[in-house]
């Protein structure tokens, strides 16, 4: 007799977790609260335009195809993607621009002229970068942190003799000054923090092996865009049996004496062998669970939050590319507001990404789909309508000079994201991106 299996959350992990568990011989239900899968990866289609809502970098495609490949499917007729040849265009107050190359000898033949930075100190940034990665790959991505009889594995105990170097007692931002003489290199890879919603002035050291999965690895991005990520494997779990019940919210896990034997929703208990959630870790423990003593990893600092406007711009802009950086001024005073004072920085750093780069029909012929990211605190009350419409003329300022326009009148599109939309959508602490920092 199969085992039943429940998955709470159609997030990427919970689509991956019903397929990898449907493989093993489960029979699968998956439960969202939203009327889509996907989780923070929707979508928004107006006027013409399409915006990816959620994750704009796309690395390591293999972990995505490796999931068809387990259900015995041909990826291709799922799913398709391309490596892109730039990794990022960055911009600074000051007029400097840098196109940085997606391959690791073209950027660092190119950073290193550009920036007069010896090439032995690129060059050995990206080795130790790949070390990192290979190192803490299967004990920190691949195994859990959290089950003590890891650390006793042999896995594990193979790893700990090359811990040393790592970087890991040092701060990404130290680490990175230790290793590149010039500062705006030094901001280009302090960065990466920003991926897991962290700050480069607390975060590990370790966390410089981030620039291996995107220059020497590649960055790369799906033909439809980034949605196509979670509605490839959405449509997979339909093929493979798995259920997929939408606009249904878990109220609750029953746990009887410590064992799980199901969920509770819309007043109906419906028992299961397995329930994962996807949810946020918070969440799940002190919602569906509600947990007296919840684990104190729980309570860890959050993780940075955003303000995300998409706008349909009625123009093109061939100095922008796929992902686009206009750095702060004073790197360490934005951390600083974001995690310390929690407050708006003055001269917020802008990410922007346009789909319409690879995907052309993202946008109308002559114009482009931005997706206009800030990080914030995570606190869903922090931004009032005064505050974000304050935010939002400092962009628009910031973006008018750097790109020598007057932007506000080409937006003919735009819908926002704020902490507490996040917060509501994905029930997401304090509307955290990432649940818990890395710091």
């Amino acid at each position: 007799m199969s085992k039943n299996a429940i998955v709470i959350g159609s997030g990427i992990a919970g689509i991956a977790a019903a397929i990898r568990l449907k493989v093993k011989g489960y029979e699968v239900a998956i439960y969202e609260k939203n009327e889509y899968t996907g989780g923070k990866i929707s979508v928004i289609e107006k006027n013409g335009f399409r915006f990816d809502t959620g994750p704009s970098v796309f690395t390591l495609p293999h972990l995505v195809l490796e999931l068809f490949e387990l259900a015995g499917k041909n990826p291709k007729d799922y799913f398709e993607y391309v490596r892109h040849n730039v990794s990022c265009n960055y911009f600074w107050n000051d007029g400097t621009t840098f196109s940085a190359p997606g391959d690791k000898e073209s950027f660092i033949k190119s950073a290193s002229e550009h920036f007069n930075e010896p090439v032995c100190n690129l060059n050995n940034y990206f080795v130790q970068s790949e070390r990192k990665f290979n190192i803490t790959r299967p004990v920190f991505l691949e195994k859990s942190l959290h089950r003590k009889r890891n650390y006793v594995s042999k896995i594990y105990l193979k790893s700990y003799p090359h811990l040393i170097g790592l970087d890991i007692l040092k701060s990404l931002n130290a680490a990175n000054k230790r290793k590149i003489n010039h500062p705006k290199l030094v901001q280009i890879f302090d960065k990466f923090a920003c991926y897991n919603g962290s700050s480069p002035y607390k975060t590990s050291g370790v966390m410089s092996l981030m620039p291996h999965l995107e220059v020497t690895i590649g960055t790369y991005f799906p033909k439809d865009g980034m949605h196509a990520i979670s509605q490839s494997l959405t449509q997979l779990c339909r093929d493979l049996g798995i259920e997929i019940h939408l606009n249904k919210e878990v109220k609750k896990i029953i746990n009887n004496h410590k064992h799980v034997t199901g969920i509770e929703i819309d007043n109906e208990f419906i028992t299961a062998d397995l329930v994962v959630s996807n949810s946020d870790v918070y969440f799940t423990h002190k919602n569906l669970l509600n947990s007296k003593n919840p684990p104190k990893a729980i309570e860890q600092e959050r993780s940075s939050s955003v303000v995300v406007f998409y706008w349909g711009v009625d123009q093109t802009f061939k100095q922008l590319d796929l992902h686009n950086m206009f750095f702060s001024d004073n790197y360490q005073d934005e951390f600083q507001a974001i995690f310390d004072s929690k407050t708006m920085y003055s001269d917020p750093s802008i990410y922007i990404h346009k789909s319409c780069e690879i995907v052309k029909s993202d946008a109308p012929a002559g114009k482009e789909n931005w997706f206009v990211m800030i990080m914030v605190p995570s606190d869903p009350n922090l931004l009032d309508d005064e505050k974000l419409k304050e935010l939002r003329a400092r962009v628009i300022s910031k973006l008018d000079k750097l790109l020598n326009v007057d932007l506000a009148p080409l937006i003919s599109v735009e819908e926002i994201l704020t902490p507490q939309l996040i917060e509501q959508k994905t029930n997401s602490y304090k509307g955290a991106l990432h649940g818990t920092s890395s710091n």
